[in-house]
């Protein structure tokens, strides 16, 4: 169930309602000031709402100041094992402090930094990873791993309750999907505080975009969650801010940008659509509205297919169409396709959002899908068409099948029917 709590990082709402909130850590070394920043300002140009940095040294933290006064989003500091950092943490401003209970000294050193949080109003995030489970745990672990970290997250909820400490969020990471799914279901029963989700090293970018896809999704399509991460294995941040985004936009749980469409492709293709849609893609990141562009790859099927895009190509071998919402714009020669077709969407914004269609290109472009036409290919339209047709037949014979059968010559007199033999 989605979380009653929310909590306040730096601005950004997290829990209660609040849209989902994408997140991702920097690969730098936090105290190198330069590249640090720079990483910070790519992930926020992707998209994500928040930030963290991994705070293990002292220089680490006085880099946090300055990290803070000048990142375009919020920060959270990210701290295992030292609780002195995790308080001068706060103390040099971080938005939000990552916890992780289980191994930063027990039960004392974690009230002394929720008392400098709570002085502070700095949220903290408590975190349970499979890895680092407390002691009294790792039995539970091997015979039933979605129990133990449950126990293990619920067990820190209760400290911080105790400690009468309520602003923060929980996140309960596996490597294992099934177990991230099981385990954070049955913590959303159990608690109202907002849930960080992720799969922890879920691996490498297609490896991992996958996995991450498929717990992270899975979740918030149960309404489970209310931050994501992507943990992937690259050095570049901001692309696991993009699969974040893509898994929202996929779920319509949030928009930014462009939503690509694109074919699989089969045998009746007959131009290089790999290079289109490539080159379609990273065109479309100059764009900030959420429009969706399809690229189909057949020049009748696609569309009927993509009726519902905002704006949409289909080609052959020569040549090819642009459409809007189903409606033929123009027919131009297949090498020219995604230049017409940003052409195209260039004017619908210079228009004021509204798709400007020539008469005549429109007719020359229904020209050469009548010409071009598959016969054989089983279209949407198509399909309507023979089955509304086939309905027609079988009532036709229906009614053929009842014959009148007169009794009287007389013109008043009754008529009984009877099937046809």
């Amino acid at each position: 169930m989605a979380s009653q709590r929310q909590i306040n990082v730096g601005g950004v709402l997290i829990g209660g309602g609040a849209p989902v909130a994408v997140q991702t850590m920097t690969k730098t070394e936090t105290a190198n000031l330069p590249e640090t920043l720079a990483q910070i300002q790519r992930v926020a140009d992707a998209g994500a709402d928040i930030v963290r940095v991994a705070v293990p040294r002292a220089e680490d933290v006085e880099a946090l100041k300055t990290i803070v006064a000048k990142s375009p989003i919020p920060i959270i500091a990210d701290i295992h094992f030292n609780h002195t950092l995790a308080i001068k943490a706060i103390e040099a401003g971080a938005h939000c402090v990552r916890l992780n209970p289980g191994n930063i000294g027990g039960a004392e050193k974690v009230a002394e930094v929720a008392k400098v949080a709570k002085a502070h109003n700095t949220p903290l995030r408590i975190g349970v990873n499979s890895g680092s489970l407390p002691a009294h745990l790792r039995d539970l672990e091997y015979s039933d791993p979605v129990e133990a970290l449950v126990s293990a997250a619920v067990g820190f909820v209760e400290l911080m309750e105790r400690l009468d400490f309520t602003d923060f969020k929980v996140s309960m990471k596996s490597t294992s999907v099934p177990n991230t799914i099981a385990s954070n279901r049955r913590l959303s029963e159990r608690i109202p505080y907002p849930l960080h989700l992720g799969v922890t090293e879920a691996g490498t970018k297609w490896a991992g975009s996958l996995k991450s896809a498929v717990g992270l999704g899975t979740l918030l399509a149960d309404g489970i969650g209310d931050t994501m991460r992507i943990s992937l294995s690259t050095f570049h941040a901001e692309e696991e801010v993009k699969v974040a985004w893509e898994i929202l936009k996929a779920l319509k749980l949030r928009e930014r940008g462009p939503v690509l469409i694109a074919c699989p492709t089969c045998g009746r293709l007959q131009f290089d659509m790999d290079s289109v849609v490539n080159e379609v893609e990273q065109r479309l990141e100059a764009y900030a509205d959420p429009i969706e562009v399809s690229v189909l790859g057949c020049g009748v099927n696609g569309i009927g297919e993509a009726r519902h895009a905002d704006f949409g190509i289909s080609g052959a071998k020569d040549a090819g169409v642009v459409f809007a919402k189903g409606e033929l714009i123009r027919k131009v020669p297949t090498a020219s396709l995604v230049d017409t077709l940003f052409e195209e969407i260039d004017k619908y914004y210079a228009a004021g959002q509204k798709v400007v269609f020539d008469a005549r290109e429109t007719a020359a472009a229904k020209q050469w899908l009548v010409e071009n036409e598959d016969m054989t290919a089983d279209t949407p339209e198509r399909r309507a068409a023979e089955e509304k047709a086939k309905a027609e037949e079988e009532a036709a014979a229906a009614s053929a099948a009842l014959t009148p059968i007169d009794e009287d010559a007389s013109p008043t007199a009754g008529r009984r029917f009877t099937r046809a033999s």
